[in-house]
């Protein structure tokens, strides 16, 4: 398990899509991962410190594990199939573990209400992670791992940006000059 924190949460200019830009906390690994609207939101009003009138759906999720004595220890991506990523929520009550099932936008929308760790798979970021070049903003290497003998990361093949389909077009769309720089919302 790495840990992540939350990059940013970008829109695409062409179809509206929401994408929540994880990355790696100790390396310059991203993970992109699509997510919806409601979602992006939940996760972008928390992200701001806004105030909104009513409790969210996350924040009733939270006061209910807080009240029935429980607390959320940590979120795990932990697996992608088919361009579809899952995750689990880590809840701790009565002394011990329980993993609960969900979506990882829901996770994520949990995890920054009651700040605990975000973690993904080593091998969901080996299979959907992308390192960023710093001077042309373009993807390279199979998530980051691949280098070429002098140490630097080798192009993305054509068969690699077929089989991230998902994302291929989405991250072409974006602007990727304030990557890393923390934005919560573009």
């Amino acid at each position: 398990m790495l840990e992540m924190t939350i990059d940013s949460i970008r829109v695409s200019p062409m179809n509206y899509q929401r994408v929540v830009i994880l990355k790696e906390k100790d390396a310059d690994r991203y993970l992109p991962i699509w997510i919806g609207p409601a979602e992006a939101d939940a996760i972008a009003v928390k992200l701001q410190d806004l105030t909104v009138p009513r409790p969210l759906t996350h924040d009733l999720l939270s006061t209910i594990i807080d009240t029935l004595g429980g607390s959320v220890q940590h979120i795990l991506v932990n697996d992608l199939q088919n361009d579809t990523f899952y995750a689990k929520i880590t809840i701790q009550t009565n002394g011990t573990s329980k993993e609960i099932d969900c979506r990882p936008s829901d996770a994520v929308a949990l995890a920054v209400r009651v700040q605990v760790p975000i973690y993904v798979e080593e091998s969901v970021l080996d299979k959907a992670g992308i390192l960023l070049d710093k001077e042309t903003g373009k993807p390279i290497g199979s998530g980051g791992k691949e280098t070429k003998d002098d140490g630097k990361p080798v192009e993305v093949k054509e068969e690699e940006l077929r089989r991230m389909s998902a994302f291929t077009d989405f991250i072409d769309t974006l602007d990727l000059e304030d990557f890393g720089k923390g934005q919560a919302a573009k």
